[in-house]
């Protein structure tokens, strides 16, 4: 067996509608299709890929130590570097930008409206 990329992440959440909009605003993910689960929630997709399953909860569910579990962050690779770091200034988005030692790729850290890490890998040729 070999490990290909990441498949998706599966984030549980309190504010379905904000991190949907935040995600396609802030990422350019767009909702799509999904099988009919009996639990509110949405896919976002970058391209043809379902990368982010989010899944609503409410009441009680929404306060066990499950629903609190957080990732340290889940990355991207992508490409226009300078237009991404020009949407998250003129939406006041807080980010943080570092290049890895050896490879100069950019990282851009960047959290959703749940605290949610993010980072959004730029290759030097991308």
């Amino acid at each position: 067996m070999k490990i290909g990329k990441l498949d998706h992440v599966n984030l549980r959440t309190t504010r379905l509608d904000e991190l949907i909009a935040w995600y396609g605003d802030i990422l350019g993910m767009e909702p799509g299709p999904r099988p009919d689960f009996p639990f509110p929630g949405a896919w976002l997709y970058a391209g043809n890929d379902a990368a982010i399953h989010l899944v609503g909860v409410e009441g009680p569910e929404a306060t066990g130590s499950e629903a609190k579990l957080k990732l340290e962050h889940f990355a991207f690779t992508a490409s226009g570097l300078e237009a991404f770091e020009a949407r998250l200034n003129e939406r006041g988005e807080r980010y943080r930008r570092s290049v890895q030692p050896g490879t100069g790729t950019v990282a851009i850290n960047v959290w959703d409206p749940d605290g949610n890490h993010i980072h959004v890998d730029f290759t030097p040729e991308g």
